[in-house]
């Protein structure tokens, strides 16, 4: 399989709701290297079909997480328009396979990060607004199972996403320290702060920064990033509510 022809897979699996085996089941030795080259030229179909690209998002930055799908190391991905789900409106179960939910603080940055080299208190300094937030991710792989190249070449289980009403400034404000409540259907499922995201919000706009800059790439200001789930990510289902409550960013709700 080529790159070209795995990005097509992968991408025609969402199109089409249906998933699959993992790449690996064939392409042992799929690495990071080419599984990223992958995710590079779905994103490059993305653009070719009407997409625009507004962002990036963390996958795996929580230990709950990692622990979740068996791998170690977070690793970033591509957000584009079509991925932003209006507030208020249901969870799109009809373009969904199986689809999660999981709180995440969101941030746009008011100047580009270039790395190698930047640092959590370079990217705190580039946030403009900071938003709760809800992504409800999706894999093209049955039942979630994958290795990390998988997830990588698979935009890191990217689904949709939406953001909250408040929007904040970085200043007098600890991200680390921002807590939220998930609920579901009324019943607290799980809670966690933002020290839960790489020990700091920061650390992951940081990280995705110095990845997107050892592929010659950087964050541009205006993106949209998603920093990464705060807990483990609970399943949509029809006709299901769920919450996200933070202590200082509102409240944000999708519905299944």
């Amino acid at each position: 399989m080529t790159v070209e022809e795995a990005a097509r897979l992968l991408l025609a699996r969402e199109d089409e709701k249906t998933d699959g085996p993992p790449l690996t089941d064939e392409w042992s030795d799929l690495d990071l290297e080419t599984a990223y080259r992958i995710q590079d030229e779905t994103l490059r179909l993305r653009l070719a079909r009407g997409e625009t690209l507004i962002g990036v998002k963390l996958g795996l930055t929580s230990r709950a997480k990692q622990q979740r799908m068996n791998v170690a190391s977070p690793l970033t991905a591509w957000l584009t328009d079509a991925m932003v789900l209006p507030a208020g409106v249901p969870v799109p179960m009809d373009r969904l396979i199986h689809p999660r939910a999981e709180p995440e603080i969101v941030v746009t940055l008011g100047r580009d990060l270039e790395g190698p080299g930047v640092t959590a208190a370079t990217a705190l300094g580039a946030v403009e607004h900071v938003f709760a937030g809800i992504e409800i991710i999706d894999s093209r792989y049955a039942d979630f199972r994958f290795t990390l190249p998988d997830v990588v070449a698979d935009n890191a289980s990217s689904g949709a996403f939406v953001t909250g009403p408040v929007a904040r400034g970085v200043e007098g404000f600890d991200l680390s320290l921002e807590a939220c409540s998930l609920e579901v259907d009324g019943t607290v499922v799980g809670t966690a702060t933002g020290a839960a995201v790489q020990g700091h919000p920061a650390e992951a706009i940081a990280l995705a920064a110095n990845d997107l800059g050892r592929r010659g790439r950087r964050l541009r200001a205006g993106w949209i990033v998603l920093t990464g789930g705060m807990m483990d990510a609970v399943a949509v289902v029809k006709d299901s509510t769920v919450s996200a409550s933070f202590s200082s960013l509102g409240r944000v709700v999708v519905g299944g």
